[in-house]
Order: structure tokens, then C-alpha cells, then sequence
């Protein structure tokens, strides 16, 4: 069966290469201001935003499985998304210095017919307190404009941190491949 992820992301397709599986990438059409600003618990907007965007490339691909996938920090309630500005970076990282938050990425496989099959890996993610100047030197060296919570943990962002828990580090990139692997296999693939 075909696989396509209704992602453009880097960071998910490179992380979907490791499992070494053929599979397309699709960019998803679906409106994520809706869900984000809906007022439902982070965890719901981060699985409906998984499925919406799988389901988004399933109405054009209707014979493939379709892999979808959103991350959001959830900052005491609060949804912060990817920040798009160095300004709006600084904001998030001056607001998350000192404290701890959680890391929800979704994962939200949909075969043919409709059947769903679906992930939610929540990572308690602790930052260092902060100065400005390290925040700003952060933002302008690593430019995390795409990221939600405003770091690359992958690369000199961990430097960032104080502590991290979680089952799937994976996750944390983008992408919870444990998760997905078992959803892959209870849709028939072989992995490895």
C-alpha cells in the first residue's frame, strides 16, 4: 500500500527515513488557526490537528495510507505554536526560562476506509533559567523561527535545557517513530 506523509517538514521526513520505508511527502491543506485557538485542552487540538492534516491528503489520495502529524508545547494550558519571528522567538524562550512545560506531538495514521490509528507522546521539558543575552544569541545563531517553543532540542538547543522526560525522544524532533512503527505494523508493513 502507499504511504504518503501529509508533511513538508524536514525534521518528519528525516525522521520517517529512518525506518527505511517508501513513502511520498504531501503538503497538508487544513486551517490549524481553528483547532489552536479553539479552547480545548492541548491534547485534543494536537490529535485533531494530526488527523485533520492526514485527512486533508487523504480526500486527494483516497487509496493511500496517510500519515499526519502536529507537536505544541503546552505551556500550563496554553498553546504555544511555531513563534515565524525573531521577536516572537525571544518571547516564547524569556516566557519558558525557569520552567517546565510539556511537549505533545501527535501522530495520526489513516488507512483506506477510515480506520485511524493514533499517537500521543507527552515529554515533561524543563528549561534553564535564562538571560537575554543568552536567548538572543540563541534565536539569531539557530533562528528556531519554525519551532514550536522556539528550540532546535536536536541540535545546540539542548544546551537550553535543564531536563527532559519522556518515553520516545524521537518525539521531541517531530515525529514519535515508536508509536508510528507500531501503527505501520498494525497496518500491515513490515518494520523492520
Amino acid at each position: 500500500m502507499r504511504l504518503i506523509l501529509a508533511s513538508t517538514s524536514p525534521y518528519r521526513r528525516a525522521l520517517l527515513d529512518r525506518l527505511g520505508l517508501p513513502y511520498e511527502a504531501v503538503a497538508p491543506r487544513c486551517d490549524e488557526e481553528p483547532l489552536k485557538t479553539s479552547g480545548k485542552p492541548p491534547e485534543v487540538v494536537a490529535a485533531e490537528l494530526a488527523r485533520a492534516k492526514a485527512a486533508s491528503v487523504a480526500a486527494r489520495y483516497p487509496d493511500a495510507l496517510v500519515l499526519g502529524a502536529d507537536q505544541l508545547v503546552d505551556l500550563d494550558g496554553e498553546i504555544l505554536g511555531k513563534p515565524g519571528t525573531c521577536a516572537a522567538a525571544e518571547a516564547q524562550l524569556r516566557r519558558l526560562s525557569g520552567r517546565t512545560h510539556r511537549l505533545l506531538t501527535a501522530a495520526a495514521l489513516l488507512a483506506p476506509g477510515g480506520r485511524w490509528r493514533e499517537v500521543l507522546d507527552t515529554h515533561s521539558m524543563t528549561l534553564r533559567a535564562l538571560s537575554n543575552d543568552e536567548i538572543r544569541r540563541y534565536v539569531e545563531r539557530v533562528a528556531p523561527l519554525g519551532c514550536c517553543g522556539a528550540y532546535k532540542i536536536e541540535g545546540s538547543g539542548i544546551a537550553l535545557f535543564e531536563a527532559v522526560e519522556g518515553r520516545d525522544f524521537t518525539a521531541i524532533m517531530g515525529l514519535p517513530l515508536m508509536g508510528v512503527s507500531a501503527a505501520l505494523r498494525a497496518a500491515g508493513w513490515a518494520i523492520p
